[in-house]
């Protein structure tokens, strides 16, 4: 059961400036839910069925890079056929920085007689010297290395992640964050999967930055809501009613941080690719952006609505389970604190005693606004008052 009286009319920015918002993130956690079910499934299927494409880094083997003025990519899989090289399995990108472009053509480990036979093959098909086509080699051992040592980053990430935000707050809000993070990176992880953009280490990097400003997110939402706690903590209200009060108050903020860091994100990926040609660059970017964009939503709609399911089996919230305020009823709450709603309070309990539906307000005002007679604000029906005797 929901409250529902009209809300503040005002400007949108001028509410968000304000943290005057009525939005009813509780009301809406189950399809937030539901969507972030739904891209989770699709990153996972992609992950299972398509898996990344990972970079030399991680898999080993050679790569050239070749001026590619002259140079198509159907040459260049020529020149690695003629040298016994499988050329159909090779990975080839074509880089542009202004107007110089090069061919990036990555395969599978080989001796160091093929690399110079097709280093040699490359510049004589692209009319190049020899020096101008480089080569690098990278054993896949170096890169599981760096495989596991990501993961172990991970790992210990996540658990002083846990055993923080537990000590610092309550265990159920280092539930909210655990979830809000691995919804981040499953999503991100299944977003480069389904894309088809290379894993580099540049790439891992951008991962664990996300996990960094996910948490910053999460933190702020979760601080904001440990504040209307406290300033709640003597009334009589459900944790839906603290959510929706703390998330409203915070979301300029948060939306505010995700527009200033997603801008210079998004110059990297327009600076550093289409202009520098610095593909390390587009790597680290890309991955940021998607992370920041998925940190501010899990923040939002993951983390806090994790904490209220949580909360709500708590035996003091247990009772109001399902009644929260919306509209113009928690835009008053948000403006003046639970003792706009005791009205209202009182109005449910009289339905509920009476049994049944209670009569409507006594009056309405021009433009809608409801108005309580006393038989509404109180919780039982007034006494009727003794004549007096003469």
């Amino acid at each position: 059961m929901t409250t529902d009286l009209e809300p503040e009319r005002s400007s949108l920015w001028r509410r968000l400036d304000t943290g005057r918002t009525t939005i009813d993130f509780v009301g809406r956690r189950n399809r937030a839910f539901i969507a972030s079910g739904v891209v989770l499934l699709v990153a996972v299927a992609s992950l299972f069925f398509q898996g990344l494409n990972l970079g030399i880094d991680f898999e080993g083997g050679v790569v050239w890079e070749v001026p590619s003025n002259q140079l198509n990519t159907d040459q260049a899989r020529a020149v690695l056929a003629d040298e016994g090289v499988d050329a159909a399995s090779a990975k080839i990108q074509t880089l542009s920085s202004g107007a110089d472009e090069r061919l990036r053509i990555q395969v599978g480990d080989q001796n160091e007689e093929v690399r110079l036979a097709v280093r040699t093959g490359l510049a004589e098909a692209a009319g190049a010297d020899v020096e101008d086509v480089s080569v690098a080699s990278v054993s896949s051992s170096w890169g599981r290395s760096i495989t596991e040592k990501a993961v172990r980053a991970l790992i210990v990430f996540f658990v002083i992640l846990t055993i923080f935000i537990a000590w610092r707050f309550e265990w159920r809000m280092a539930v909210g964050a655990f979830g809000a993070l691995v919804h981040d990176i499953v999503v991100t992880v299944g977003l480069y999967s389904l894309i088809g953009f290379e894993v580099s280490p540049a790439t891992v990097v951008a991962f664990l930055t996300i996990l960094g400003y996910s948490l910053y997110d999460t933190i702020v939402v979760y601080e904001r809501l440990r504040q209307v706690s406290e300033r709640f903590s003597t009334a009589r209200l459900s944790f839906g009613d603290h959510v929706n009060v703390a998330m409203n108050q915070v979301l300029f903020r948060s939306l505010s941080t995700t527009i200033t860091t997603v801008l210079p994100v998004l110059a990297i990926i327009v600076i550093g690719d289409q202009v520098l040609g610095a593909v390390a660059l587009r790597d680290f970017a890309v991955a940021l952006f998607f992370g920041v964009v998925a940190g501010t939503y899990s923040s939002i709609f993951i983390a806090a609505p994790l904490v209220s399911l949580l909360k709500e089996r708590d035996p003091k919230y247990r009772s109001l389970r399902g009644q929260h305020a919306t509209g113009g009823a928690l835009g008053r709450l948000i403006a003046d604190g639970p003792g706009a709603l005791r009205h209202e309070h009182a109005r449910t309990a009289s339905r509920r005693r009476g049994g049944g539906s209670a009569p409507e307000e006594a009056g309405t005002a021009s433009g809608g606004q409801r108005t309580l007679d006393a038989t509404t604000v109180l919780t039982h029906p007034p006494r009727p008052r003794k004549k007096r005797r003469g």
